[in-house]
């Protein structure tokens, strides 16, 4: 059965998908792939470029659904058909009556809010809530953010629950860019972009590398969210969610004080619902005001990775490449680049064969296989510089070759952020930012792991062998 999308629906490729044999071919998604269409299928993406609405018929259904679920195409609601009266706003607050006051002021008119007060000191937050005549609960004692959003929306009766922290700002007419996307039967949650509101008690160094990379940002493209795609999870700063989806999952895991919000979000996705990332919506929040508290807050983002590989497995790796890229880089990293590089283009010899089916089989073998090992290089330095750091310290004070590839694996990934993003500060000063950034989630990775006596969090994923599924997939019509 097709969970239809309605008729004013329209679709429009991601900017990073590429069109082949002229246009029979789409090159894209999240994991990357191939898809052939068949003649229809191409016809109908030349419609949907076009601008044409989706067709209602079961084959273009089905070919947009792949499409959307494989994160080749990107949804363009038509008109909602729900409204602002549809949504109960959450807002889980301890202490800080000032930043609810200002949240509440932001999210403007909404037909209900609740206001969790997660075991305040003091009766200051009740002044504020009866100032905004909104819902007041109250917790005894602190319980945690997932136990505070749970008692808000099990006392939501309308369809959607939007929880919005008590520091966030949303923006302009917020809920009406995200409540579109709920026509779409399978969408469960969607999330806004988070930008920082920069405090001036931060150093000016952090300052500007808090603008240029906000710590809750998932960046300016739109993206369907799951493990290991371009937006992997997506933070409850400010999400929307089907309430009726929050009761078969039974909410947020209240024994997770950091990190519930993504163990939410993938289970959502386990279960075979979408979460959708549309940035066009935004919503600012707050730095941390000192730079003791901005790297504990990343510490603390890293203490979660232990509870997460307990629930999640190897979607929390530090590392997801295949064992080729992995051996290639390793040899670079030690300081034998030529085998390292004989190794890549074995790749290319053993992914040209399977692409036989394309016009030029060797010339994309070897883009795909150079994009992969370029990203794979880059989350190999990333794993390095975050939860492996440990090892590389040990490895490149004994070892001359190990230290210049530990080197790279610092500067060069860096140099290339500060070029893309070309932030307000010079390189040298960048680069050691984000190195501190870096090990201060590291070094969280690592309580976390010893407070679970477990270390998945740290182990790499190198399951990704060629072959494991076809290198050219034929869609749906």
């Amino acid at each position: 059965m097709i969970d239809a999308l309605p008729v004013d629906w329209r679709v429009v490729l991601d900017p990073g998908v590429r069109r082949i044999d002229g246009g029979s071919v789409l090159v894209g998604g999240a994991p990357l792939r191939l898809l052939r269409l068949t003649e229809a299928g191409r016809k109908l993406i030349d419609r949907l470029i076009a601008g044409e609405p989706v067709p209602q018929s079961d084959g273009a259904q089905r070919l947009v659904r792949r499409l959307l679920d494989t994160g080749i195409a990107h949804p363009r609601p038509g008109r909602p058909s729900r409204s602002r009266d549809d949504v109960t706003i959450v807002i889980p607050v301890r202490d800080r009556p000032n930043d609810l006051a200002t949240t509440l002021t932001a999210i403007g008119h909404v037909h209900q809010v609740i206001v969790v007060d997660d075991g305040s000191d003091g009766d200051a937050v009740g002044d504020v809530t009866r100032q905004f005549s909104t819902s007041y609960l109250r917790h005894e004692r602190t319980r945690g953010p997932a136990a505070a959003r749970n008692t808000g929306w099990s006392e939501a009766t309308t369809e959607l629950v939007a929880f919005v922290d008590a520091d966030c700002e949303p923006e302009g007419a917020w809920l009406d860019g995200l409540l579109p996307h709920f026509d779409d039967p399978r969408v469960a949650a969607v999330a806004p972009r988070i930008t920082s509101r920069i405090p001036s008690s931060l150093p000016g160094v952090l300052a500007r590398y808090e603008t240029a990379v906000p710590s809750l940002d998932r960046g300016p493209d739109e993206a369907l969210v799951r493990p290991r795609s371009r937006v992997p999870f997506v933070p409850t700063a400010t999400l929307v969610v089907r309430r009726d989806v929050l009761s078969a999952l039974g909410g947020f895991d209240e024994s997770m004080h950091v990190g519930e919000d993504v163990d939410f979000v993938w289970r959502l996705d386990e279960h075979g619902w979408s979460v959708r990332y549309d940035p066009s919506v935004t919503v600012s929040h707050p730095a941390r005001p000192t730079a003791g508290e901005w790297l504990r807050q990343r510490f603390e983002y890293g203490s979660s990775a232990a509870a997460l590989a307990q629930r999640h497995g190897t979607a929390v790796a530090p590392l997801a490449v295949s064992p080729w890229s992995a051996v290639a880089w390793t040899l670079v990293g030690l300081g034998a680049p030529v085998s390292g590089t004989a190794i890549a283009a074995g790749t290319t010899a053993l992914l040209a064969p399977r692409l036989d089916s394309l016009d030029h089989p060797w010339e994309e073998a070897a883009r795909l296989a150079g994009k992969g090992h370029l990203y794979a290089g880059l989350s190999v330095a990333g794993a390095v510089r975050r939860p492996w750091w440990p090892f590389a310290a040990v490895a490149a004070i004994v070892s001359r070759r190990a230290c210049a590839g530990v080197v790279a694996a610092v500067t060069v990934p860096a140099v290339l952020e500060w070029r893309r993003l070309r932030p307000q500060l010079d390189p040298v000063r960048w680069t050691a930012v984000r190195l501190a950034d870096d090990l201060a989630y590291g070094a969280g990775v690592w309580r976390g792991c010893l407070r679970a006596r477990s270390f998945a969090a740290l182990k790499p994923d190198l399951t990704s062998w060629p072959g494991r599924r076809p290198a050219v997939d034929v869609t749906p019509t």
